[in-house]
């Protein structure tokens, strides 16, 4: 029998196991690591999320284990008559539990949160090279409408 799963507002002891999962992805380029002595950037950037009215970060747990998490932001613009809208951020399932569900879940979740709050849409982006991940957002109802441009500063 598969054990339940459950996603919930992610807590300062689940930090070690997220940083792990950041650190497994060879995709995105991010420089997470485990190592002990930059712990302290994590944590700081923990509370300032748990602090935001306008930031929550979330993990999956299966089997009382965390296995995936995301992060949501919400954006009041003056665009759209003042309207609401939600950023999905940092979507990742542990490498060895993919494809039995997780990640929907977890989109799922973010997706009532946005309904809940009444906003407009649910925006994400995603690595260019994350072809498989694109596929699974479109499964899930997200569209390629817009095309997203960065600019490293460090």
């Amino acid at each position: 029998m598969q054990p339940e799963m459950v996603i919930r507002r992610a807590c300062e002891e689940d930090l070690p196991s997220l940083i792990a999962i950041f650190a497994e992805d060879a995709v995105g380029g991010h420089g997470d690591t485990t190592e002990l002595e930059v712990f302290g950037d994590y944590l700081r950037a923990f509370k300032e999320i748990e602090a935001s009215g306008r930031e929550q970060l979330f993990v999956a747990e299966l089997g009382g284990e965390v296995v995936g998490t995301f992060q949501i932001v919400f954006n009041r613009t003056l665009t759209g008559r003042g309207g609401l809208n939600m950023t999905l951020e940092a979507v990742q399932t542990r490498p060895d539990v993919r494809g039995q569900g997780i990640g929907a879940a977890m989109v799922g979740h973010a997706v009532r949160e946005a309904r809940l709050r009444g906003c407009r849409f649910v925006q994400l982006t995603s690595n260019a090279a994350r072809i498989d991940a694109h596929r699974f957002y479109e499964r899930l109802g997200f569209a390629k409408s817009h095309i997203g441009f960065k600019m490293k500063l460090r």
